[in-house]
């Protein structure tokens, strides 16, 4: 089955040429994660895009931040979703660098394309209760972005039902089915992508070879896999016609390319 037609040609299979670059949460293996710093990092190396997570918080604005709580990356234990936006911007996370806002990041990286990433809530009575970031993503791209902004943008969630929100919004714009290996069969074999029409593939990096990288191009899939920074793997995924590698080393990856 074909992907559906859509807005976000660039994301579309690159058919032999060179993979794009997609800096994971920017240049994050050089600077702090989803930050202002990694998202223009990405872009002085070299990179074609970035990737980033996004979620509402409690009043409602969309913020760049992957994980749930602010544990790992903020020293505290307080919930991401369960604060403000005038709380979570006085967050360091590192020399200095905030968590920033989706128009925010849409500023500063220029033309380069951008892959949002939708992140579920932790348990599945939130997944089931719509937060509304589906809507409030749909609504930045669309209404504050412009039709630039709709053609670099792909929107990409592990959570079919997240996704299947955003299509209902956003029909014309670039989507992509994340997901991984250590997940159900239904989710590692991409059983929604018939029903989501997606433009992409998004799979991890062990669930890729030739085979599947073939059947997915038959489908009109374009293919992103992800995290991919060993030079071996590089070129391996190059060479075996990988659309996009979404990277930590955005200037390493794209020396490996070379």
């Amino acid at each position: 089955m074909q992907a559906a037609p859509q807005i976000g040609s660039h994301w579309l299979p690159v058919g032999g040429g060179r993979p794009r670059i997609i800096a994971h949460r920017g240049a994050s293996a050089d600077a702090p994660e989803n930050t202002l710093a990694a998202f223009k990092l990405a872009r002085e190396q070299g990179a074609d895009g970035v990737e980033l997570d996004v979620m509402r918080c409690r009043s409602g604005e969309v913020v760049v931040f992957h994980d749930d709580d602010l544990s790992r990356l903020g020293g505290r234990p307080d919930q991401v979703r369960q604060l403000t936006w005038d709380e979570l911007r006085t967050v360091d996370l590192g020399g200095g660098e905030r968590i920033p806002t989706l128009e925010m990041v849409l500023e500063a990286i220029g033309s380069m394309l951008l892959n949002v990433e939708l992140k579920s809530p932790p348990t599945w009575g939130e997944r089931f209760a719509d937060d509304g970031l589906a809507e409030a993503v749909s609504h930045i791209v669309l209404k504050k972005g412009g039709r630039a902004v709709e053609e670099r943008v792909l929107v990409s969630s592990f959570d079919p039902l997240l996704l299947g929100r955003f299509r209902l919004h956003a029909p014309r714009v670039a989507t992509g089915l994340l997901f991984a290996a250590d997940q159900a069969r239904p989710y590692r074999e991409a059983w929604a992508a018939p029903l989501l029409r997606p433009t992409a593939v998004h799979p991890e990096r062990l669930l890729v070879d030739a085979r599947a990288v073939r059947g997915w191009h038959q489908r009109g899939l374009g293919v992103n896999v992800w995290t991919v920074d060993d030079p071996a793997e590089i070129r391996l995924l190059a060479a075996l016609g990988v659309d996009g590698l979404i990277t930590n080393r955005p200037a390493a990856t794209r020396s490996v390319l070379r």
